[in-house]
């Protein structure tokens, strides 16, 4: 079953049995894909769509660590509950292990010795943690394995 079709049957259940948090969350989503899709004149793809919820997801994240910082504890839960009801549509997260075992295969393959060569290992690591990992991390675990 597609992302849409997924969360637009969220939706329905969450209005036959009044539960106004999964209501509100599965109306975001959708108003969010509507957009982008009216945005760039195309019906999205589930992997377009995936991509769209990471954005949303970090966002989600930025606003929990402001609310934090400004004492707002009501509003870091909904953010929290929101931002594990975007995660169900991702894919499953790789772990920390696994990715530094794809970077240094990609610092083995691209004979990476210096920070310099950074750019080499990302473009190989990239495509490989899409959507599966946070790029700024990736990056550092980078940078580490570079001796940076």
């Amino acid at each position: 079953m597609s992302i849409k079709t997924t969360n637009q049957d969220n939706m329905k259940a969450a209005m036959r049995s009044g539960d106004k948090l999964t209501l509100q969350f599965s109306r975001n989503l959708h108003a969010a894909i509507r957009k982008k899709e009216i945005d760039d004149r195309k019906d999205l793809e589930d992997g377009d769509i995936q991509k769209l919820i990471g954005t949303l997801v970090k966002q989600r994240e930025e606003s929990i660590t402001q609310f934090t910082q400004g004492g707002r504890d009501d509003l870091v839960q909904v953010e929290k509950q929101e931002a594990d009801y975007l995660r169900q549509f991702l894919p499953a997260q790789l772990t920390e292990a696994e990715v530094k075992t794809m970077i240094q295969a990609a610092v083995l393959e691209a004979q990476a010795t210096t920070e310099k060569d950074l750019g080499k290992v990302m473009k190989l690591v990239l495509p490989k943690v899409q959507g599966r990992a946070d790029g700024k991390l990736v990056s550092q675990w980078v940078k580490a394995a570079l001796g940076g």
